[in-house]
């Protein structure tokens, strides 16, 4: 889909949600964007929506990853379609050792709060789990 909405976002959850197995339970961290976190988004059954806090761009590595593809292989450059720019974004995508120099320097290694949320999560999977408790035992809050 060529836009950000929350019908988009929603029809996104959906997909995922039919991969998700049958006994398995999905848990996706994402940023706060506003079809994340709309109150009209559809969320499935299988599927948690885990935000991450605002302002915290450490806990999203990947956001230097689209920078760095932005400025390096998007700017400066006149398209003769959508499909054009898909092509060309695609293209990049697919071959990331072009730009694994760089990768060392625009994504830092994990923050250790987040290998600290996410093995608490695993070591309490059979528990319910809050963002508050994640939070506290990770540092974050």
């Amino acid at each position: 889909m060529p836009w950000c909405d929350t019908y988009a976002m929603t029809q996104h959850l959906a997909e995922i949600a039919r991969h998700v197995d049958d006994d398995a339970h999905a848990i996706l961290i994402m940023d706060q964007a506003g079809w994340h976190m709309s109150n009209n988004l559809v969320v499935p059954e299988n599927i948690t929506i885990l935000p991450l806090p605002p302002k915290s761009p450490e806990l999203n590595p990947v956001e230097n990853l689209w920078h760095f593809m932005r400025d390096n292989w998007l700017s400066n450059r006149v398209f003769k379609s959508y499909d054009d720019i898909v092509d060309h974004c695609c293209d990049a995508w697919r071959k990331p050792h072009r730009f694994s120099p760089w990768l060392g320097r625009i994504t830092p290694a994990m923050p250790r709060h987040v290998k600290r949320a996410i093995e608490f999560m695993i070591a309490n999977i059979a528990e319910p789990l809050t963002l508050d408790k994640i939070a506290a035992v990770s540092g974050v809050m």
